[in-house]
């Protein structure tokens, strides 16, 4: 099978359910259960992810624990355990990278893959199926991958069947297999926007792509978002997989812009979470503590919202700015929004050393006053003996 570079071969592989997957693997009596990745022990917050046992209670990412509590009662709730999705995240990654170096990151659970040059020793569908099996036999993931010529293609065909998916989209197929698809399944459509293009009479991609809703259309999603759609659906967006897309600065803040962009709570916050996570590591390398954090969201309209939530105390325990940063997101995220930028950064910032010099007697606790006066007094006593000392804690001793 000969390529060029108008017709290549992109792979999204999208992990199902990666967290509850992940989670699963490190205690395999969550097999088969009703559970969600979410605060434990706690009706604050909200779903990162649920097992596909739970979502059928329509229980789903965003939603407030209360409200999955009520649908299900004896719902299961865990704490998501990061350092094991980054590590999973990079032996998927690792595995795919066998078969080519072309690799975007799109998220921790998902990738897309120019297998343009590969399929010249294995056809797509076998080397499709291969790395399912792969990724479920070695690594215990399951995952759905969707095949096109550009990475709308690869990401809507992905979307199509789940779990352990595999579909197949081509340009002289769309009519076929996209158009009779609901609007609500569009890569990029907002949440908000398609109930309005339904009310609207606009039920699916074939009714979007009619000619005579043109009009319509614009006064309801704007020209630059309707032509981005047409574009995509006719096969007319990149097929580019770029590996350093969304590489991003060391600093103390960092932020990323992405060409596809995150349209759900659960791509949010776990990005919002892998910002975070990198500058910890330089907050705890300069040996910094911090009160303050801030993400920054930008949409796809280039408006932009910066937003912080502050500690009473300096810390550098991840968990709190976790749970700091759970609190922004559920706050600011806007299920209407795509967003092109996100970032995160630490504020307030002290350096350990100097947190200590101003650590004195005066701003000590009461029990850390005493301790250090005990501490003198014993030491005194031992040097010079009992006799030297004939005072107690809170008499004055200036005329003795």
């Amino acid at each position: 099978m000969k390529n060029n570079r108008k017709g290549r071969i992109i792979f999204h592989i999208d992990m199902n359910a990666f967290f509850c997957s992940v989670a699963e693997i490190k205690d395999p009596s969550l097999r088969g259960k009703a559970f969600a990745i979410g605060r434990s022990g706690s009706l604050k917050g909200v779903i990162s992810t649920a097992s596909y046992e739970a979502r059928k209670y329509g229980i789903h990412s965003a939603m407030p624990l209360q409200t999955a509590y009520r649908l299900l009662p004896t719902l299961l709730v865990i704490d998501g355990d990061y350092n094991e999705y980054e590590k999973y995240h990079n032996k998927f990654v690792s595995l795919i990278r066998q078969y080519t170096d072309l690799i975007e990151v799109a998220s921790i659970d998902e990738v897309y893959a120019d297998m343009t040059h590969t399929i010249d020793i294995i056809h797509p569908l076998v080397l499709a199926r291969l790395i399912q099996y792969r990724l479920l036999k070695e690594l215990g993931l399951p995952s759905s991958i969707g095949i096109g010529p550009t990475l709308f293609y690869a990401k809507m065909a992905s979307d199509m069947k789940k779990p352990l998916g595999l579909t197949v989209i081509r340009k002289k197929e769309k009519e076929k297999i996209l158009y009779p698809l609901s609007v609500k399944d569009i890569f990029g459509i907002g949440k908000k926007t398609a109930p309005k293009l339904i009310e609207n009479n606009i039920l699916t991609i074939g009714d979007f792509m009619n000619e005579e809703n043109k009009g319509k259309i614009i006064g309801l999603i704007g020209f630059n978002s309707y032509y981005y759609v047409i574009n995509a659906i006719n096969g007319n967006s990149s097929n580019e997989v770029l590996p350093n897309r969304y590489q991003d600065s060391q600093s103390i803040s960092t932020s990323v812009t992405y060409d596809i962009y995150l349209t759900t709570y659960e791509k949010l916050i776990t990005e919002l979470r892998k910002l975070l996570r990198k500058i910890y590591k330089r907050l705890i390398n300069e040996d910094y503590l911090a009160k303050s954090l801030i993400i920054t969201l930008r949409n796809d309209k280039f408006n932009t919202i910066s937003r912080r939530k502050t500690l009473n105390d300096y810390s550098n325990d991840l968990k709190e700015f976790d749970y700091l940063l759970e609190d922004l997101a559920k706050e600011y995220y806007n299920e209407e929004e795509q967003y092109r930028l996100i970032g995160v950064g630490f504020s307030n910032l002290i350096k350990k050393a100097e947190l200590k010099k101003e650590e004195t007697l005066f701003n000590f606790t009461e029990f850390e006053k005493d301790y250090e006066l005990d501490k003198l007094v014993k030491d005194f006593k031992n040097k010079y003996g009992d006799e030297k000392i004939n005072w107690k804690k809170g008499e004055s001793n200036d005329d003795k």
